[in-house]
């Protein structure tokens, strides 16, 4: 460990200080998730190299996935012929990296090999223990090009200033190719959450006018989605209010997403959100559970009554999309108590009700506390419960099935007009309905035909549903969900008026109507879908009607 407590090695190494060319190649590794995501914090750690070292360096950025081959990667990063690579470290590479720096290593056995992020700085013994030369715990935008310098022949010193950088260089935006981009307008969270690192520092602020102009090069440079990484973004009301008034007035297509507080929401904002265009905005609000034993546990700050009551006006305006989060497996919550929170939560009908299982990373108050808790899980990545005191092994499995029939249905906008039909008919609650469903018809890469079979073989049999109700919502949820593309053989009705009503209907919207965008019910209802009216915050597209008595 170093004096300023920013570095540590692999024990026994040598300093090797003056060993590196001049300039020396560094090249920055982020592991994705999937492509469409990109990376933020190698191109702010690149930024800061280049404001903040006293050297000169020959700096690239390489991005990859998770699915990616190791060989493959490991070709594109020795085609710089490093002398440094610095790989960023989260919960999602975790698994992929021992096996990839053992490649690295074997491929590059001169460089060295310097890990941040997350991971690696809350388990920093492990990592140098699994091919990592350094670990820098501390912020890479300062730390890296200090930790360089050191390496060049500097000292190893007092962090620079830390002044904020401007990530978004001409390469980021050539690296960038049209994928999600991210923006950072604060650093740290004011609340304490026991399952989270975010918070406990205090908030730092960038100076909005650098924030805007972030704001406008990202509207411009072709990505559609703009994901704002801070942990809590309106956790400063007059702040948040700002950013989003000046969001909801560019003039540009791009959607804006942000991890909200819901129950810090004032009249004032909430007005001022009820004016964006439709799709501009998306919200995230973890709620994480309603069960107040455990959030006191968890050390949940949260006004929930104040937070439904927000969601239900902003859900209520139909312009905003609206994600909410819960988590299974904090502590003293059982699976009655969370089956309870889940129905009240899906009573809010946002248009995401995200199902996470609790995971015990590393640096996490609750991880520390598990032992003490009595609550098991998996040693490697993600860290998921495996079991506790409140919930057994096949608690989490019903969870599971929960999770995986929400997942492939409510969460992609599927089958929304069935689902609402069969609550309303059979007796279930959601929770119970959904179990059913992934219980009986779980989802592990079916084809989208298939499983609509199998939906409507487990609905169609319940307590109370009419099957040719449940067909006709189902076709009519199949046209919006796809424009009718490839309709399920079962929801075919070969009703030969279906081309009369076809004209008609391209008559009525002027713009050519294929005759697999419609359909004939059996209620007596002809059905079409306008391919030209997508709802932006939805998604789905706009249906018709018309009685075949019209035709």
């Amino acid at each position: 460990m170093q004096e300023n407590g920013t570095v540590e090695k692999r024990n026994g190494q040598m300093d090797p200080v003056n060993s590196l060319r001049t300039p020396a190649r560094v090249v920055l590794l982020a592991i994705n998730a999937k492509y469409v995501h990109s990376s933020l914090s190698v191109w702010v750690i690149a930024a800061g190299i280049s404001k903040h070292s006293r050297f000169p360096y020959e700096v690239n950025v390489v991005e990859a996935t998770i699915n990616q081959a190791n060989d493959n990667i490991v070709g594109k990063i020795a085609a710089f012929e490093p002398d440094v690579v610095g790989i960023s470290t989260y919960i999602w590479n975790a698994r992929k990296l021992p096996g990839l720096i053992k490649s690295l290593r074997e491929a590059l056995p001169k460089a060295l090999f310097v890990l941040g992020g997350p991971e690696a700085s809350h388990n920093s013994e492990y990592w140098l223990d699994n091919g990592a030369d350094y670990v820098l715990p501390s912020e890479g935008e300062y730390g890296f090009p200090l930790f360089l310098d050191g390496l060049s022949g500097g000292l190893f010193s007092s962090l620079p200033g830390t002044d904020p950088v401007d990530p978004y260089t001409p390469a980021y935006f050539n690296a960038l190719s049209g994928r999600i981009a991210y923006l950072e307008t604060s650093r740290g969270c004011p609340f304490r959450c026991a399952f989270c690192l975010s918070g406990g520092s205090g908030v730092s602020f960038y100076p909005l006018a650098d924030v805007k102009e972030q704001i406008i090069k990202l509207s411009r440079s072709g990505t559609k989605t703009i994901k704002l990484v801070d942990r809590t973004f309106n956790c400063n009301r007059d702040r948040a209010y700002e950013l989003f008034e000046y969001i909801i007035g560019l003039d540009t297509e791009c959607c804006f997403h942000f991890e909200v507080a819901a129950d810090l929401f004032d009249e004032s904002t909430l007005a001022l959100l009820g004016s964006a265009p439709p799709g501009r905005i998306q919200l995230e609000a973890g709620l994480q559970s309603f069960y107040k034993p455990a959030l006191i546990a968890s050390c949940r700050q949260s006004d929930l009554a104040a937070a439904e009551e927000n969601l239900r006006i902003l859900i209520q305006n139909k312009n905003i999309h609206v994600h909410v989060d819960l988590i299974a497996g904090l502590p003293y919550e059982t699976l009655n108590e969370f089956r309870r929170g889940f129905n009240r939560a899906f009573a809010l009908k946002a248009h995401t009700l995200q199902l996470g299982f609790l995971k015990l990373i590393h640096g996490s108050a609750l991880r520390g506390q598990a032992e003490g808790l009595g609550i098991s899980y998996c040693t490697e990545a993600p860290y998921e419960i495996t079991r506790s005191p409140w919930l057994s092994a096949d608690d989490l499995r019903i969870l599971k099935h929960v999770e995986n029939a929400l997942m492939h249905t409510y969460n992609k906008n599927r089958f929304l007009s069935a689902l609402d039909y069969v609550l309303s008919v059979s007796g279930h609650d959601p929770f119970s309905l959904f179990l059913a469903l992934g219980e009986t018809a779980p989802n592990n890469g079916t084809q989208l035909d298939a499983y609509a079979w199998q939906i409507f073989k487990v609905f169609s049999e319940l307590m109370g549903v009419d099957w040719s109700v449940l067909m006709d919502t189902m076709t009519c949820d199949w046209l919006a969900m796809t424009k009718g593309r490839n309709l399920p053989h079962f929801l075919k009705n070969p009703d030969k008026r279906r081309k009369q009503a076809a004209i008609i209907a391209q008559e009525r919207l002027a713009h050519t109507v294929t005759r697999d965008g419609t359909a004939v019910l059996l209620s007596g209802e002809f059905v079409f879908v306008d391919s030209n009216d997508r709802d932006p915050v939805t998604g789905l597209y706009r249906l018709l009607f018309l009685h075949l008595q019209q035709l």
